[in-house]
Order: structure tokens, then sequence, then C-alpha cells
């Protein structure tokens, strides 16, 4: 039982694996709508609980504090939850897996900025292979009157970030089959929100949950991680040397990006906390491993991430317009955040106020900082040749409700629609090295698929009304039109 994983789970699987040729998966709103299968879920979940016990007993008896324990300890429970999820297991990929699947659709957003009308998507096994109005095959899903598009892609999350039993902020560092069952919750919600791609950065416990989803034992997000990032603490830190090493050990614990803090919280100041030195040694080593890097930056470290030649800086808040352009000079990836982190810490503030980092003067703090969130996305959006990229840093409370970011960007800050949902398709793709293989309705592109009620370019709140899923080739949901809120997940 605890085998599902594998020895395999500490690895970072390369992205072939990240997907499956099945046709629906067996926790999709279609199977669950199953008489049978709800039978199964039932007597697996009987199974679930009593291995979850066990589980937690023996690791309580186990010695605390450990890394190596916590991540052990979390994969086990990620491979028991599965269970619920193996009715049965999504297939390898073989040719009775590669039946074509036609869909019918009468306004596509190719992800490239394009509209496309009255075009048939041919899928094969996990990938789109044709697109032409020439194609005379029966319809097996018929999208017609809805906004087809690729899924969309969130740069910036905390995928195992949850609340706790209590009610109140608990982070992403417990290890508890509750903790488990939240962590996968938020995946699914992801999921149903339109998000086959997350980058969540970062924690060990992402690790196990990317691999469980990559491995098909339960749905969720297509999830890439920058497992433990490294905290900018001055000369703490360490030395250049000393970061460069940080770095390899990451690679190594299977991180997929390395999540760099240059400065403080917001709600502190956001001052800077690593040296340029110490920086461009983090970013030149992260290069050398074939990693990409992600830096928390605010004020005067949005510069100096562009200088060390960082891929990508999130946040970027107080930044000023040279430094935006610079950015833009340097091609790195710009990933502000509008509305929905601040607007969520503040809808749910009883139960993060008093917890770790979260004080009343840094609420006060985050009240008076948002209109200055609106401003520098503003900017970035006027700034020449600058690659802003959909991001919505959520966390416990946001998760399934990542789409109110593109409501935020388009009303509050004045992004383009049509620029708002290309940032979260193919630049987003770009931004994470996958441009080539996912953020776009292609042929050869991997098939994630979803269909809006409604037409974003016209009403961006469309954005919540997601009613089709696909990925990879595999269909999770397709519900009917009028439907949302009810398969919708968290809906706001």
């Amino acid at each position: 039982m605890f085998a599902v994983l594998g020895s395999g789970c500490g690895g970072a699987p390369h992205f072939h694996k990240y997907v499956s040729g099945a046709d629906v998966h067996p926790f999709s709103v279609q199977a669950v709508n199953s008489t049978p299968t709800m039978h199964k879920l039932e007597v697996r979940l009987g199974i679930l609980v009593q291995e979850l016990q066990k589980l937690v007993r023996s690791s309580d008896r186990a010695e605390e504090g450990a890394v190596m324990r916590s991540t052990k300890a979390i994969s086990c429970i990620f491979s028991i939850v599965g269970i619920c999820f193996l009715v049965p297991p999504i297939p390898a990929q073989t040719p009775a897996a590669r039946q074509r699947i036609v869909i019918a659709a009468s306004e596509v957003l190719d992800g490239k900025g394009h509209i496309l009308h009255d075009v048939p998507i041919v899928i094969e096994g996990s990938k789109i292979v044709a697109i032409s109005p020439k194609i005379e095959r029966p319809v097996d899903y018929d999208l017609r009157g809805l906004t087809v598009l690729p899924g969309w892609i969130d740069a910036h999350v905390h995928i195992t970030w949850i609340f706790g039993k209590d009610g109140r902020n608990a982070g992403t560092e417990d290890t508890t089959q509750e903790d488990a069952y939240q962590a996968a919750s938020n995946a699914w919600v992801t999921l149903m929100a339109g998000f086959t791609t997350v980058q969540s950065v970062g924690a060990p416990n992402d690790i196990p949950l990317r691999d469980a989803i990559a491995k098909g034992i339960f749905p969720g997000p297509r999830i890439l991680t920058a497992n433990e990032p490294l905290e900018g603490q001055g000369e703490a830190t360490g030395t250049p040397d000393e970061i460069r090493a940080y770095v390899r050990k990451q690679k190594q614990a299977g991180a997929d990006l390395i999540k760099i803090f240059a400065s403080k919280s917001i709600r502190q100041g956001g001052g800077m906390t690593l040296s340029q030195e110490q920086l461009s040694a983090a970013c030149d080593e992260a290069k050398k491993q074939g990693l990409r890097t992600l830096v928390h930056a605010y004020k005067e470290a949005v510069r100096a991430a562009a200088l060390a030649g960082c891929t990508e800086v999130e946040h970027g808040t107080l930044a000023p317009d040279a430094d935006l352009k610079l950015m833009a000079e340097k091609g790195t990836y710009f990933d502000p955040q509008c509305g929905l982190v601040i607007e969520n810490y503040l809808l749910n503030k009883e139960k993060y106020l008093g917890t770790e980092g979260y004080t009343a003067e840094g609420f006060a703090a985050m009240e008076k900082i948002l209109p200055m969130d609106h401003e520098i996305v503003r900017q970035a959006a006027k700034t020449p040749g600058l690659k802003m990229v959909f991001g919505t840093d959520a966390v416990a409370g946001a998760h399934g409700r990542n789409a109110e970011e593109f409501i935020d960007r388009v009303r509050d800050c004045g992004v383009d629609p049509m620029a708002a949902m290309v940032s979260a398709n193919s630049l987003g793709a770009e931004a994470l090295g996958l441009g080539d293989q996912i953020g776009s309705i292609a042929p050869g592109f991997q098939a994630d698929i979803i269909a809006l009620d409604g037409n974003p370019l016209k009403d961006i709140t469309a954005v919540r009304r997601v009613v089709f899923v696909m990925k990879g080739g595999v269909v999770y949901k397709n519900a009917a039109r009028g439907a949302i809120p009810v398969y919708a997940g968290v809906q706001p």
C-alpha cells in the first residue's frame, strides 16, 4: 500500500510523467455521478481511515523534528489518500488509450492572442493532434456556445498551505492526515477552477503531492515546486559558495526551480535581505544546475534580481519605472499581484491574525499596500516589452479562487482581457520553460483545455464559470451550462 509512490517520491519527474492518456478520470464529475463508483469510494475511504490512524500512531512514536521523517510521512499519507481515487487508477498510455477525441468549439482563444472560430479540436492520447474545420468525425464533446481556451497556468501558489483543525492559519509544514486531505482538496479545487498547471513555491510537502498527481493517484493540476526556499537573512544567509551549495541541495531534493527571498515581507516594509553578490551567486548556480529562479522582491531588490540574471521577479511593489524597464531589457519575467492575495488575507483576517508573521500592524500595512499593488500592475502593463505573467500567491482561503486575480487585473488595473489570458497561457508556459508543451491550443501541445460559460474578453467575470476541464487529454469536469458554482470547487 505504501509502495504506491515508490522510491521516486523524492525525485524530480520529467514533464512527460506529469500526463496521462486516459479519457475520463475516475474521480471526474462524470465518474463520481455513477452509483458503483461511489460504492467503491466508500469502501476505499473506510480503508483509508484505518490506514491513516495506523500511520499517525507510528509517526507519533517516531523521532520528532526530522525533515526526512516529515517528508516520508506526508508521502505515505498522500499515497493512502490516493486509494480513494483508484477506481481504477488511470491506465498508462497504450494504443487502446490513444483513441481520438473530437471537441467541437465555436470560439477558441488559442493562448497566443488569436481567436479561432468553428474549428474541431482533435486529441489523441495526451496531445492535440489537429485543429481544422475540414475534420469530419463524430463529436465527443460539444463545447459550441462556450469560450474554449488552454488550461490556465498560475506561476505562484502555495498548494499545501492550509487552515488547521482549529480553523486558523497552519502554513505548509504539518504532516497529519487532515493536512493531507486539505492539500489534496486544494489541488482538486484548483484544477476545477481551470488551472491545469501551477508553480508552488515552496515547501517540502509539495513534492509528494506533485508526484502523486503526476502518477495519477488522484487529480490535480500539474505541479512544479521549489521545495525549500532560500531565505535571505543578510550575512547570516551564508557566503556565495554556501548559497551555491544550498541551491545544489534543493535540486537533489527534487526541486523544479529555486525560490529566493531577497526582500522581507511587505508587511514588514519589504527591505532587501540579500546582497547583490549573494543573489547573483544563487541565480548563477541555479542556471548551472538547469533550474529557473523566482525571486520575492520589493523596492531595490527588483533591480538587483534583474541584474543578477534571475528568471522571474515576484510582487515588485514600490519598484520604480526604471526597474520595470530594466526587467524588460533583461528579459526578466514579472509576476505582480493585483489583489487576490491581500484580499484573501483581509477576508480571512481572523484566521491569520496572531499566527506567525501576521500582526495587527501587518494587516494595517496590507490595507495601505493594496492601492500600490494596483499601481505596479498598471505600470507593468504599460511598460513596453515587459513579460508580465499570471500568478496569484494563493495561500489558505484562496485555493480554487485563483481566477479572481484576472478580474482584479482587468477591473482594477486596466489590463487588457486578452493580455490577461495570454499571461496565464503561452507566456506563463514560456516562463516555466514549457512554452513548447503547454499554454497553447495547437497541434503537438498537451491537451490542457478548459471552457467558460461566457466570454472573458467581453465579461471578465466569465473566468469564474469554468464548465469543462481537460488536462493532458483526461476529462476531469464536464458540467452543464449554468451549473456553476455547483461543480466549481470554491467559488466567490
